[in-house]
């Protein structure tokens, strides 16, 4: 045989004696320790420490991290190398169609046709060391009324325990209820962990879960600030955003308070969102600013998922006041007229902090259930001037709702923010003609003296 054959058949067969990392899947298993629930993998207790996001993920290896969730399995072993590369784990997403965009449960062929798509799918994924276990559906009951859903997601988890013996599944509901909990539990057997995207309501969660009859292991997939349906609104409707500050010392209170304190139950959790997202602002859930610096709430992830504090920590919103107007109180501006505003901050570690104001329109394409929202664009020309922490800025001349933005960024990766939210009363003509006469009438008295 020729040297050159042989070395291209050496090279072929060493090719194949390599086993792909689809082909090294890692067992994962619930077990009970008497009053306790317990996640396995690879006979090791293994409790979750993650973030619903694929973006940022060394960042959230080197905060402790150890798994991060999907809603779907789009690239779904791009994804599962990534992480396995990284050392970290997933909750794969199977999203399951929603009766709210127009699905159809009752409709035997279509339930059929994602049931085999999601059949190929867990065929092609299901022995990947990096795969943790399977999120059957996100929120499928939000604004629904067909319950033959449950049905559905059964069949699916079904199939996923004939494939998959290795990894357990779970299916993920908006909130918590006992209608649900019912639900899931007769027409949904095969689901081995409840799982529940909760905000304000986290602490009720945690001790309902139990009362209101499931007994098994959950998660928690989805948690973080206040949403925005449950904080205070302006009189003209739109909500008030917490500052960055005030967000990150809610995640800090709410992981201790609650997550930590149900180890019986709960095995873990993922915060939301890893990543930066447009969703009623483009700062009310996103931990990351659009260009990857990391919220004061990603320093407190650091503490509760490691118990160190971090090397560098993000600057500290105080407060911001509007015209001596402070957040949460209805402000009302004159079209065109010139307002100033503060934000009152330190920085922890005394870095030289850059600030920028922006005033962006209120979104008027808001949508439910974390559905893709366009960003709405940022007024130009009525920033004037912007000294140290404060700026002087000219009111819309168009009638309508804003936010007026302070982002504060400290040069070492990290930032801040707050909005302040205002109304721009409707413009009148006679206003600039009356500034025009005031201004001429000026320049007339000068040119006098």
């Amino acid at each position: 045989m020729p040297i050159r054959s042989i070395t291209i058949f050496s090279l072929l067969f060493s090719i194949l004696a390599i086993p792909s990392l689809s082909a090294q899947a890692i067992k994962v298993e619930i077990v009970k320790k008497g009053e306790s629930w317990q996640l396995l993998r690879d006979g090791q207790a293994y409790y979750i420490k993650g973030a619903g996001g694929k973006t940022e993920l060394k960042t959230l290896v080197e905060i402790g991290g150890n798994s991060f969730r999907t809603w779907s399995a789009d690239d779904g072993l791009k994804i599962l190398d990534e992480a396995h590369n990284l050392g970290l784990t997933v909750m794969m997403g199977l999203w399951v169609q929603h009766e709210r965009h127009g699905f159809d449960y009752n409709n035997e062929e279509a339930v059929q046709k994602q049931l085999d798509r999601f059949t190929n799918i867990v065929e092609k994924l299901k022995d990947h060391p990096a795969l943790l276990l399977w999120g059957i559906g996100n929120e499928v009951d939000l604004n629904y009324s067909n319950t033959k859903v449950w049905n559905a997601i059964n069949d699916i988890a079904k199939m996923v325990h004939k494939l998959d013996p290795n990894h357990p599944t779970t299916t993920v509901t908006a909130g918590l209820d006992s209608l649900e909990v019912d639900l899931i539990k007769r027409r949904a057997p095969e689901i081995d962990i409840y799982s529940v995207n909760t905000y304000g309501g986290l602490a009720s969660v945690c001790r309902n879960i139990k009362k209101f009859g499931w007994t098994g292991p959950y998660l928690i997939t989805e948690w973080g600030p206040n949403g925005h349906w449950e904080v205070a609104k302006t009189e003209w409707g739109v909500p008030i955003e917490q500052t960055s500050s005030e967000k990150a010392e809610s995640y800090f209170t709410r992981y201790n308070q609650s997550i930590e304190m149900d180890k019986t139950h709960c095995l873990g959790s993922y915060v939301f969102l890893w990543g930066h997202k447009q969703e009623t602002t483009a700062t009310w859930y996103g931990l990351f600013s659009k260009g990857g610096e990391k919220s004061e709430a990603v320093n407190k992830l650091e503490e509760l998922w490691t118990g160190n504090k971090s090397r560098n920590y993000a600057p500290i919103v105080d407060s911001v006041v509007l015209n001596g107007q402070k957040l949460g109180e209805d402000i009302y501006l004159k079209a065109t007229a010139i307002n100033q505003a503060k934000i009152y901050l330190k920085d922890p570690d005394g870095d030289r902090l850059k600030i920028s104001w922006r005033i962006i329109n209120e979104s008027t394409k808001t949508r439910e259930g974390g559905d893709a929202e366009a960003e709405p664009e940022a007024e130009t020309g009525l920033i004037l001037s912007s000294p140290k922490n404060s700026v002087k800025f000219r009111t819309p001349k168009k009638e309508g709702a804003y936010r007026l933005f302070v982002f504060v960024y400290d040069g070492e990766d990290h930032y801040s923010y707050a909005n302040i939210p205002f109304y721009a009363l409707p413009y009148n003509e006679k206003d600039d003609q009356r500034l025009l006469r005031f201004k001429k009438q000026s320049l007339d008295s000068f040119k006098e003296e």
